[in-house]
């Protein structure tokens, strides 16, 4: 699912005022150039105007000399680290801190399958809250991502014992609908459009109907499996299957557009743990999916 962060308004506001430090001509960046103890004249000096600051009144047309000017072009340029921006790789570390969570909580569900279903209870509930939190929470994004990873480890260990290797086989197809589906945004093959995104829409509503009919039918015994995982209607299954993982693809097209967007327009730091929230949230629908689909394929061998 797409990141609903990215989506919302107040993150838009963020981005486009000036708390999201959306131009650098209207911010006052650190260091060497800005008022302080490394920008202030020595006591009873002159203080001369800095690179990217107006001359003092009274002192129109102030020269510099050379050792002043080869000193200001010296200095390191300002990076999103220094102007509290988000930038890629606070994207990449934070998305790789939740993974990691999630891959540890997965060894231990792997081990402790009980665990299953309270952490899927539990990601579900922390799913939705984070969802739609006005500003991110690192501290419940990373419980998030560690009873997402119970859950993975115990059906993937269930799975595992029904037909074994299939969960290698589930990590390495995610990994490779991941790189495949960057690689073709990277190279611009692959965008997102309003026309686009309003089909996603009303294909992820259908899907989502689709998917608590089956549940309520599974709690009324009419039917005992999920999309035909039992071989009851097994094409129906992968076809579902085959449909959630170009959604979960497309969601994550979708993750790398609002990602852009944000370092582009100097969103707030902060919403980097966004970015890797929704990135975690895809990647595991994204297992799940595919793993549900190898289930269908070796169940009916």
């Amino acid at each position: 699912m797409a990141n609903p962060v990215f989506n919302s308004k107040n993150f838009q506001e963020q981005m486009h005022s000036g708390d999201g430090r959306g131009g650098a001509a209207t911010q006052q960046a650190p260091g060497w150039y800005q008022g302080g103890s490394r920008g202030q004249a020595p006591q009873g000096q002159t203080q001369q105007p800095q690179f990217g600051q107006r001359a003092p009144q009274g002192q129109p047309g102030q020269q510099y000399t050379p050792e002043q000017l080869e000193q200001m072009y010296a200095q390191p340029a300002a990076g999103p680290a220094d102007t509290g921006r988000m930038s890629y790789n606070d994207v990449i570390a934070k998305t790789v801190i939740t993974l990691l969570l999630v891959v540890v909580g997965a060894a231990v569900g792997w081990n402790m399958p009980a665990l299953m279903l309270p952490g899927a209870i539990v990601g579900l509930v922390l799913g939705l809250v984070n969802a739609f939190k006005r500003e991110p929470s690192p501290v419940l994004i990373l419980i998030y991502a560690a009873a997402q990873g119970l859950f993975l480890g115990g059906i993937s260990g269930v799975f595992e014992q029904m037909w074994p290797g299939i969960a290698v086989q589930a990590v390495l197809a995610t990994l490779c609908v991941f790189a495949v589906t960057l690689a073709l945004f990277a190279s611009g093959k692959w965008r997102v459009s309003k026309k686009s995104v309003k089909i996603f829409m009303v294909a992820m509503i259908g899907y989502a109907l689709f998917s608590v009919v089956n549940l309520f039918l599974m709690l009324f015994g009419v039917t005992d499996a999920m999309f035909g995982l039992r071989g009851e209607f097994p094409l129906l299954g992968l076809g579902i299957g085959l449909l959630a993982v170009f959604l979960a693809a497309f969601s994550l097209i979708m993750d790398f557009t609002a990602i852009t967007q944000g370092v582009q327009a100097g969103a707030p730091q902060k919403y980097s743990w966004s970015a890797a929230f929704g990135l975690t949230v895809t990647l595991i629908w994204l297992y799940v999916e595919i793993l549900r689909i190898l289930a269908i394929l070796r169940g009916n061998d």
